[in-house]
């Protein structure tokens, strides 16, 4: 993890039950020389600008143990917001086998102070933003984002996880980890290709 995300999630321990042994190993904060030396990320999802295919697998019982997963094709289009570091994913893919659709839509801001992004899941149906946002950065081709938040009566973290990224693939995981971040059960796996 991150540094900035490690001391983020100790931050919240009590709610998220981060083990103790993570919380010790969290790097002090980043002195304005170290922050100034950061890989700055502005532009590191600039290469999901556009159209893309999207394969899916989704795991629809999550945190039991299941392993009937559900496949879905589709689209997922990117488009930068005024001009700035800003994106948003309008995303749309269906199971003709489950007969299932999903809709969604995703807003991605960064923040140059911190160097990292903020993802918001975007119900445009209901007006909200999901919340908290995951948040993280990219180091080399991977990129990890993560938060904390309620599911099903307990705290659970929850992991982004970018890899493979190209101008013409990429793959998103997202995972969930009801042990403090010990084990991670991932629950949804995007192939996006041109």
């Amino acid at each position: 993890m991150g540094r900035g995300l490690i001391t983020w999630l100790c931050s919240m321990a009590a709610a998220a039950a981060v083990p103790n042994e993570v919380c010790a190993q969290a790097p002090q904060p980043l002195t304005p020389g170290q922050v100034a030396a950061q890989h700055d990320g502005a532009h590191d999802f600039d290469f999901l600008i556009g159209d893309w295919k999207a394969h899916v697998r989704r795991l629809p019982e999550r945190l039991v143990g299941s392993h009937d997963w559900i496949e879905y094709d589709g689209r997922s289009n990117h488009k930068k917001l005024l001009d700035s570091n800003a994106n948003f994913e309008d995303f749309e893919v269906d199971s003709p086998e489950s007969h299932q659709h999903i809709k969604a839509q995703t807003l991605r801001l960064y923040n140059p102070a911190t160097h990292q992004w903020s993802i918001y899941g975007v119900d445009l149906d209901n007006g909200v933003l999901g919340m908290p946002p995951v948040v993280g950065q990219f180091q080399g081709n991977r990129g990890d984002f993560y938060d904390a938040e309620p599911w099903k009566g307990r705290q659970i973290l929850v992991r982004y996880e970018w890899t493979n990224m190209s101008p013409t693939a990429a793959r998103m995981e997202q995972a969930f980890s009801d042990d403090g971040g010990r084990t991670w059960e991932v629950n949804w796996i995007c192939e996006l290709s041109r």
